[in-house]
């Protein structure tokens, strides 16, 4: 896994500066650096706009009383997008703009989290610590109870 990492390290990096260095060619270099600032630019102001639908999302699931997953994944995501975007390059902008996206983040999901996550299973907890507030009705049938005591 190092090794991997490690090669993604230098060899995106190189392809990167060798992407720009032909859009320069076909283009300018001044058309090259505004497409780099632009990027940046609006990569920056939609991740901010994405990050606050994400994090009114969050809040609505916590309402709600259940565990916002996936509004956690997508506000990683789109912490992940804008670290892209702001990096000077066009395959780190393409994954960026695609993660600031619904539908690249549920791609994501499906195919890379499916991926790593696929031995895991759904588990229910049950908590008392908002005593008389159940919001939800809870199946239980494969519910063990249990006590906790520290020593």
């Amino acid at each position: 896994m190092l090794f991997r990492l490690l090669l993604l390290f230098i060899f995106v990096p190189l392809v990167e500066l060798y992407l720009l260095l032909q859009l320069a060619d076909a283009t300018s270099a001044g058309a090259t650096f505004l497409i780099v600032i632009a990027t940046g630019v609006l990569g920056s102001y939609l991740a901010k706009r994405e990050g606050l639908m994400a994090w009114q999302k969050f809040h609505a699931a916590l309402g709600e009383g259940r565990v916002p997953s996936r509004e956690i994944q997508d506000g990683l995501m789109i912490v992940f997008a804008a670290a892209l975007l702001l990096t000077p390059g066009l395959i780190t902008d393409a994954v960026g703009f695609l993660l600031l996206v619904p539908v690249g983040r549920d791609l994501l999901r499906k195919t890379v989290l499916a991926r790593y996550f696929s031995g895991f299973k759904n588990v229910q907890i049950r908590g008392s610590f908002f005593e008389g507030q159940s919001r939800q009705t809870f199946d239980d049938s494969n519910t063990i109870d249990g006590k906790v005591t520290r020593r």
